[in-house]
């Protein structure tokens, strides 16, 4: 039990988005999240695995004169 727990507010904060976001990702389970009496807390390695699942690479192209003729 060595995570962080946060509240909503505390997660929009993060992401820099609104508490609606954390609240739609919650309501879609989209997100692992912990129910203390009426509260809401998400952890904040579930906060990281969203993130981390959600990140597009950038794609990397060759130079122009390295591409090999089709």
């Amino acid at each position: 039990m060595n995570d962080r727990y946060l509240s909503v507010d505390q997660v929009a904060e993060l992401l820099g988005t609104t508490a609606r976001f954390p609240r739609r990702l919650i309501e879609e389970r989209r997100i692992r999240y912990v129910k203390v009496g009426r509260h809401v807390r998400i952890p904040a390695s579930a906060v990281t695995e969203f993130v981390e699942s959600h990140t597009v690479e950038p794609v990397r192209f060759r130079p122009a004169g390295l591409r090999r003729a089709a």
